[in-house]
């Protein structure tokens, strides 16, 4: 950490431009920003692209703040780039970069702000590398040799001169560069636990940090996201309760709290979980989708049980709850997928799911069109395919989800739908061996066989 820190504002992943070019900015990052800065002397750092209601914010702020040098990369002109822009211009006067993709034309309040244009390719990725990042790294460069008497760059400092810059005392950004390390390294040793699939080992980080109330907000999510990449659900909850308030009744911790309840067996206590949120914040795609998952583990249950009455008003009341969540944000397959899934399996099967079919299908479709395609998306495509008959879809999105998987519980998910439709259909004399074919290749990548070995 003997290098100044420069932080680095923009978008994440695959994101479109106005002519629909799909531009992908994790390798402008990894191509032409990051390299850029270590050339120049510096240490790049990059906004946490976990999101979590307003948690991540404490964070965002100290690195707007106290970070010596920024760059923030305008393409697109990204609603929460400009914010944080707007943020670093009002208390830093100087060593702030603004750089933006050849071609785009900056919004009025910005464009005359001295900014370095990069190219792109057709595909959305850099070319001429080599001359961007050369153009970056002396920009950042001559702002480091200009210490003494730094050229101020902020519109803010510019035209309202009679502003003194905000003075930070050196020990307040000492701090901050060791608690920057210090959650790297964290966020390193969770990585390694995840890899040994083990919550012992998730545990064994946890224990050599900070209390939790002195740990910043990415590395108590990136834990709790360790137990649950591990299955560690008990685990999962435990550390949810203990996390400070502030952080536990977020949207996105109480969601995953639910989660993980529903997964100890608890579906009881997940439902309340869930409904209280509800209550509190509103609906949600995200929240109805896992509520909807806790009535599909009913009425699972109950069928396996033979209480047919109650399973079959338990099916339509996870169906619902799946039509609500898709109807809450039809962008979001999630909920949409589940569904009709469900419609499936209702004997007979729900004349609706003819239609949401197709509106399930281009709703994800549009979401991987926009950004970098995850398992999820994959899987969704495969259980479209099965749902919709179409083998060589369903081949097709099973290789991309094979590849794309990141934890163990995922295929398993998927197996799990598919078999329920493959039960369904064999009731009615129904036979697909190349999507029980698929079913089986998930369960292999989810290591179900080596337990039951």
């Amino acid at each position: 950490m003997n290098n100044s820190l420069c932080f680095v504002l923009m978008p994440f992943g695959k994101k479109p431009e106005g002519t629909g070019r799909l531009i992908d900015f994790d390798e402008v990052y990894r191509q032409i920003i990051a390299p850029a800065i270590s050339d120049a002397g510096l240490e790049p750092i990059r906004a946490d692209e976990e999101q979590a209601g307003g948690i991540i914010h404490k964070a965002m702020f100290e690195r707007l703040i106290l970070c010596a040098y920024a760059v923030a990369d305008l393409t697109t002109a990204n609603a929460n780039v400009f914010y944080e822009l707007g943020v670093r211009h009002a208390v830093r006067p100087w060593r702030t970069v603004s750089m933006f993709t050849e071609g785009m034309r900056l919004p009025f309040d910005v464009n005359y702000l001295r900014s370095m244009p990069y190219a792109l390719d057709d595909s959305g990725v850099p070319k001429d590398v080599a001359a961007s990042r050369k153009k970056l790294a002396a920009t950042l460069k001559a702002a480091r040799d200009d210490a003494n008497r730094p050229s101020i760059d902020s519109p803010v400092y510019q035209l309202l001169d009679y502003l003194a810059p905000v003075q930070v005392a050196h020990e307040k950004t000492d701090l901050f560069r060791q608690q920057a390390k210090y959650s790297e390294d964290a966020k390193r040793g969770f990585a390694a636990a995840r890899k040994q699939k083990s919550a012992t080992a998730v545990d064994d980080v946890l224990q050599g940090l900070r209390p939790l109330g002195e740990l910043e907000a990415g590395v108590l999510i990136d834990a709790m996201l360790s137990y649950r990449a591990v299955k560690a659900w008990p685990e999962m909850v435990a550390f949810i309760d203990r996390l400070p308030v502030e952080i536990r009744e977020t949207v996105m911790v109480q969601e995953q709290r639910g989660f993980a309840l529903n997964r100890t067996g608890r579906g009881d206590a997940a439902e309340e979980t869930l409904l209280s949120l509800i209550s509190k914040r509103g609906a949600s795609s995200e929240t109805l989708g896992i509520l909807g998952r806790v009535y599909k583990d009913r009425w699972e249950a109950a069928h396996e049980a033979g209480n047919e009455d109650e399973a079959r008003a338990l099916l339509d009341k996870a169906i619902e709850t799946y039509l609500k969540g898709f109807d809450a944000d039809i962008r979001d397959a999630y909920p949409g997928v589940n569904a009709v899934t469900l419609m499936e399996l209702h004997e007979p099967p729900d004349a609706r799911s003819d239609e949401l079919l197709p509106v399930v299908h281009y709703a994800v479709t549009r979401k991987m069109s926009a950004r970098a395609s995850d398992y999820w998306d994959y899987a969704t495509l495969l259980e479209l395919a099965v749902l919709s008959r179409d083998s060589a879809a369903a081949a097709d999105a099973l290789g991309k989800a094979l590849a794309a998987v990141r934890e163990p519980w995922e295929p398993e998910s998927t197996q799990r739908n598919l078999r329920l439709i493959r039960q369904a259909r064999a009731r009615r004399g129904e036979q697909l061996p190349w999507a029980e074919d698929a079913e089986r290749k998930l369960r292999k990548k989810a290591g179900l066989d080596e337990m039951l070995s």
